[in-house]
């Protein structure tokens, strides 16, 4: 059991707020997951320096959260701090043809600046429903683009509460990896190289792939995204829909009837339920077609404890 009065008392000075034994599924787009020990709602550079280095004195785990679309939480939650970088990290910045966008700005409302401005570049990415932070955490990408190709550098802070600007020549960026998946570093904010363009033709072709996303993606139904990584020389909801598994269920976790590679919540669907319908549509695909399917959600958590809700310890009011 952890003791968070030093953590309140942060969050007091810095004046952010803290909440405990706040439930993952209230902050995930997919609508799943118990409860974080700590949630905390960042609100400066020094709060976030500060709040690291309180969790490597006392070995703490910790997780960067921002519009968690890309986010399976487990149902025993998690046993750690989860800190929030939202509307307070979301400021866009122009020079010419270059954004400056902080982590937790979203996509779509950097693609509306950018056509507001008629830089053309992010026409495919505004669509994807998260920031731009976990975007190039992922290497995010739709319809033939991808974040590699808007990105010049990164803004970051490491564990150590040191900051650094990583060129994108450092980043290893590949299909939905990059080094910030390895290495611990914090995404503060991206530098973006867009090109002038034709406010006409930008908002026909934003208008055109957010129009194909109504048509064909559930977007009336809670999900992660895509919920497999596109296998080499073929796509995952191709295969699966091959298989017959649109509608396949476990639970409220639905293979999606409008988009095979949607894994959808119907209503109360679970981690647990989650995973047996992905571990069941791996399988199936494997026999069936030999491709090896991968998730792409990142697991939050541990899937494999009983769902519960972390103890709220007490806190010095």
């Amino acid at each position: 059991m952890k003791n968070w009065q030093e953590l309140a008392a942060i969050c007091r000075t810095c004046n952010c707020s803290v909440q405990y034994a706040e439930p993952l599924r209230n902050h995930t787009t997919f609508r799943i997951g118990g409860a974080c020990s700590a949630f905390v709602n960042v609100n400066s550079e020094e709060t976030l320096r500060q709040i690291l280095g309180l969790c490597r004195d006392r070995n703490y785990p910790y997780l960067v959260l921002g519009n968690g679309s890309n986010i399976l939480a487990a149902d025993s939650g998690y046993a750690g701090v989860i800190l929030h970088l939202g509307k307070e990290f979301s400021q866009i910045r122009q020079d010419g043809t270059t954004l400056y966008c902080e982590a937790g700005a979203t996509l779509g409302r950097i693609g509306k600046f950018a056509l507001e401005e008629s830089l053309t570049g992010m026409e495919c990415l505004a669509g994807i429903p998260g920031t731009v932070g976990g975007a190039l955490y992922m290497n995010a990408g739709a319809y033939g683009g991808e974040m590699a190709d808007v990105i010049v550098s990164a803004r970051c802070m490491a564990p150590d509460g040191t900051i650094s600007v990583v060129p994108k020549s450092e980043m290893e960026l590949g299909y939905r990896k990059s080094i910030f998946r390895q290495d611990g570093r914090i995404i503060l904010g991206v530098t973006l190289q867009l090109q002038k363009g034709s406010y006409g033709a930008i908002k026909e072709e934003m208008d055109s792939l957010l129009g194909k996303r109504r048509a064909k993606q559930p977007l009336e139904l809670p999900s992660a995204g895509s919920t497999f990584q596109r296998p080499v020389g073929n796509y995952a909801s191709f295969l699966i829909d091959q298989c017959g598994l649109k509608g396949a269920s476990v639970g409220d976790a639905q293979v999606s009837v409008k988009h095979a590679g949607f894994v959808v919540n119907t209503g109360k669907a679970t981690c647990r339920d989650v995973l047996e319908l992905c571990d069941f549509v791996k399988q199936t695909v494997l026999e069936k077609t030999g491709y090896q399917l991968e998730l792409e959600p990142v697991i939050v958590g541990d899937p494999a404890k009983p769902a519960n809700m972390p103890e709220q310890e007490a806190v010095e009011k």
